[in-house]
């Protein structure tokens, strides 16, 4: 089992890669596998609403010159995926949120019914905002979210200083405990409970407000 953790910061030893560190060695101890790919402080193209991943092989983004579809492969192949983000004007920065618009354009179908979480990175306020962000990525491919005592928000400015954050970092541990107890649980319902989908499915509706 293993669980594909995305840095959104373009510091790959700063505040956000020491709290996903954090949560990936709460997995190890669950038996969990983790790796961190950095995807922050890299040049990526947003979306351009081309609608080549819909008709492409493996459904690759059209560009090629990034990280997204080397990212995605691995993301998709996860039984598990955590988004981590710093705090910039309360949302997350835009190299970050270009990665993510194209990675779950491309790919949402492949993240139903996985395990995802998120982790924010605030120097004092606009990490609730950055948290809902992240977790909209996850509600709109039908991910499911493991839970845990409050927001999972890590408060630092200095390098590492979010690990002086007590309860912040106690959150995030347990947000990943309940991460790996969820994708066992997924693990061991498979072949034997079958998804919603499996049982009720339904053809997708997609309308606007204007008809």
């Amino acid at each position: 089992m293993k669980v594909v953790a995305i840095n959104g910061s373009s510091h790959k030893d700063g505040n956000t890669a020491t709290a996903l560190s954090v949560m990936a060695a709460a997995l190890n101890e669950e038996g969990i596998d983790t790796e961190i790919l950095q995807a922050g402080g890299q040049a990526v193209h947003g979306c351009i609403d081309c609608g080549y991943c819909r008709k492409s092989e493996n459904n690759r983004c059209v560009f090629n010159d990034d990280a997204v579809n080397d990212f995605s492969v691995k993301m998709r192949s996860a039984d598990g995926i955590i988004l981590g983000a710093p705090t910039y004007y309360s949302g997350i920065p835009g190299d970050m949120k270009a990665f993510l618009d194209r990675t779950f354009f491309s790919g949402s179908s492949y993240f139903k019914y996985k395990v995802g979480t998120v982790v924010a990175v605030v120097r004092r306020a606009g990490g609730v905002d950055v948290v809902h962000q992240l977790m909209n990525y996850f509600n709109l491919a039908e991910t499911v979210t493991p839970p845990s005592q409050y927001w999972t928000i890590a408060y630092g400015m200095d390098r590492r200083e979010v690990l002086r954050d007590y309860e912040g970092m106690q959150t995030i541990r347990k947000n990943a405990r309940a991460m790996a107890w969820l994708i066992k649980v997924l693990a061991a319902s498979r072949g034997t409970i079958p998804t919603p989908d499996e049982t009720n499915r339904e053809e997708r509706i997609f309308t606007n407000f204007i008809r």
